[in-house]
């Protein structure tokens, strides 16, 4: 990729979309465990978010991804390239 801020775009949106893809995997609520909710905390609210884990592995995957979509625009895969 030719243009650095179109490259960092691009890798932003596909960590937003792989965060928001990881949110609800393993998250278990207290109504689901059968537990009481601390007073002020909506019983749907999630235990245990891990929030780190999560966003650290939506890092990974969206690197994978842009490597991806960056090999397809270097060998004019997805026909983004003008032609030479």
């Amino acid at each position: 990729m030719s243009n650095p801020f179109l490259a960092v775009a691009i890798y932003v949106i596909l960590w937003w979309l792989s965060f928001f893809m990881l949110l609800p995997v393993g998250a278990q609520s207290f109504h689901e465990l059968d537990e009481s909710a601390p007073p002020g905390v909506d019983p749907g609210a999630p235990r245990f978010h891990r929030l780190g884990l999560k966003a650290a592995a939506a890092a990974g995957i969206a690197a994978v991804l842009w490597l991806g979509v960056a090999w397809g625009i270097s060998v004019n895969l997805l026909r983004v390239a003008p032609p030479a």
